[in-house]
This record gives structure tokens, C-alpha cells and sequence, in this order.
């Protein structure tokens, strides 16, 4: 086993660890999150080492590039590709063909051209919505800082919770860039309340799925209600924007 791969296990387990830990502390099974590897900016040789840490599934931001490294680590057909940055219309199709999970799904447009594209290649693809629960205008996500305006949400994830080749799964946020760890727990929080909410409203719809929590926060989301943690520079290092494969 070479070098990075047990580099990138050793780091991989340890961040398994913290997850168990954190869950333990909330009285939460472990087993119920899950941890994606960002392997966003990656060369594939990186990619294929935490594929070979043991790594079952991995989180990519940037459409073009990602189906890139799906096409080439094709023999790795057990790993789950999941798409967790923005996507724009015109990538829609890269990922409704390619990728088994979406968690940054941002608005009714983009979940039209998903559905249909889902539709012609013969997939469902299970779905996450994004809520912008900062305030920020950087961040993508429908607005949900104001909690006092969440019924204004629901005619459009009505529609969302309609097509019939999305399967709605449960939310994602990315909370606004703190110092510290703990700065990110009120806005998990409220996550936590918006998934209470939307279940309330549309009781049909499975909504469990929380993505949230990167390399500096995800004991807290974890502690706050994350099934699904999205960590990176924890386990591979920094992005290295060198991707040809």
C-alpha cells in the first residue's frame, strides 16, 4: 500500500472516530451518518488513493471535471458519486446522467432540467434542497434565514416534491465562515427546525437527510442532527487545483 493511500486511511479513520464520538455525545447511533470525502480539485491519483482507503463515497463540486475522474476510476463501480456544489442549468444534464446523490439542488429551474434529463436517461436521482439559512448573498440555496418567511418556500418546493424523477431526500446548508467550530452550530440549528417544518408541511416526503458540516464544524453538525458530513482538507490536504486525468 503506498504511502498517500495510508496517509489518506489513517486521517480517513480518525475523522470516522470524531464522527462516532460526536454522535455518542448526542446519544446518536454513529452508523447513522455518513462520511463524504471532498475530493473536489484533486488530481485522480489522489481520487483513486481514498478509493482505496476504504472511502465508499466521495463529494465533487465541479461538473466537468468530476465526470472526468467518474470515467476514468470506472472500475470502482461500488463508490457513490455525490455532486454537493452549485450546479448550474446548463450542467444539468453532466449530473442527472452521472452522479448518484445532488445535495445543492437551489431552485425550480435547475429541478425541471434535472427531472428531465433523469427522465430521458431512465434515473431517479435522490435530491437534497439547499437553504441559504445565513443571509449570505454568496451562498447559494433558497432564502431561509428568516424563519418567518418559510411558508413563502412552500408552493415552490411543492413543485420541487412533484417530478417525478427527483427523489427529495432532505435538506443541505453551508453555513456562513466562522472561527471557530461552535459559530456554525445556531445555523445547523435552524436547519434542524426548517427539516421539522417542511416534514410537517408535506408529511409524504421523506426529509431525514441533513448534509451539513465541512473540515472545521462537523462534530457540531454531527451533534446537531447531520446524516451526511462533507469533509475534505481533513482527510486528503489541501485542494490542489490539478485535475487532468
Amino acid at each position: 500500500m503506498s504511502n498517500l493511500v495510508e496517509s489518506i486511511r489513517s486521517r480517513y479513520l480518525e475523522t470516522l472516530e470524531k464522527i462516532a464520538v460526536a454522535a455518542r455525545s448526542v446519544g446518536r447511533d454513529p452508523e447513522s451518518v455518513r462520511l463524504v470525502v471532498v475530493t473536489k480539485a484533486q488530481p485522480v491519483e489522489v481520487v483513486r488513493a481514498v478509493i482505496e482507503a476504504g472511502a465508499p463515497i466521495l463529494g465533487e463540486n465541479y461538473p466537468e471535471e468530476s465526470v472526468k475522474k467518474i470515467q476514468y476510476l470506472g472500475q470502482f463501480s461500488a463508490v457513490e458519486w455525490h455532486m454537493i456544489g452549485h450546479v448550474q442549468s446548463r450542467k444539468a444534464q453532466l449530473v442527472a446522467v452521472n452522479f448518484n446523490f445532488l445535495h445543492s439542488l437551489d431552485g425550480l429551474k435547475l429541478a425541471g432540467r434535472l427531472d428531465r434529463f433523469c427522465a430521458e436517461a431512465g434515473r431517479v436521482l435522490p435530491t437534497l434542497l439547499e437553504f441559504n439559512v445565513g443571509g449570505e448573498d454568496s451562498k447559494s440555496g433558497w432564502s431561509a434565514w428568516d424563519e418567518a418567511q418559510w411558508p413563502a418556500l412552500l408552493e415552490e418546493i411543492a413543485a420541487v416534491i412533484a417530478l417525478p424523477n427527483l427523489q427529495i431526500r432532505g435538506l443541505m446548508t453551508m453555513p456562513p465562515l466562522g472561527q471557530t467550530a461552535e459559530f456554525s452550530r445556531p445555523f445547523f440549528q435552524k436547519l434542524k427546525r426548517l427539516q421539522a417544518y417542511l416534514s410537517s408541511q408535506f408529511p409524504n416526503t421523506d426529509f431525514s437527510e441533513l448534509s451539513m458540516g465541512t473540515s472545521s464544524d462537523y462534530e457540531v453538525a454531527v451533534q446537531e442532527g447531520a446524516t451526511l458530513v462533507r469533509v475534505g482538507t481533513a482527510i486528503v490536504g489541501p485542494r490542489q487545483y490539478k485535475t487532468e486525468v
